[in-house]
């Protein structure tokens, strides 16, 4: 049985601006996004846009590259909202 590759387009809670941060980013592949650091990420886009993303983006990060590095992570997980929530139980500024 062949299994299709999944696409970043295939995650959960990436639409077409998450696609085009990963591009700016040089992310193509759920490989190069899984080796990827969220919090690296959001400093780069914020450097290469010339201003900080809003802080959604860094959730939408951290549950992509979650996402990438496994394929079975449940679903909650797998959404932007687990990871704000996250992010703020920790009180995070951003």
């Amino acid at each position: 049985m062949l299994h299709r590759q999944r696409r970043l387009r295939d995650l959960v809670s990436i639409g077409p601006a998450m696609l085009r941060d990963f591009e700016m980013l040089g992310i193509r592949t759920i490989g190069q996004l899984a080796r990827s650091n969220p919090d690296r990420m959001y400093g780069r886009l914020a450097k290469i846009t010339g201003m900080p993303p809003d802080a959604c983006v860094l959730d939408t990060f951290c549950a992509a590259v979650a996402q990438a590095r496994d394929p079975h992570l449940p679903a909650e997980q797998c959404q932007w909202w687990y990871w704000s929530r996250k992010r703020k139980a920790q009180g995070a500024k951003t």
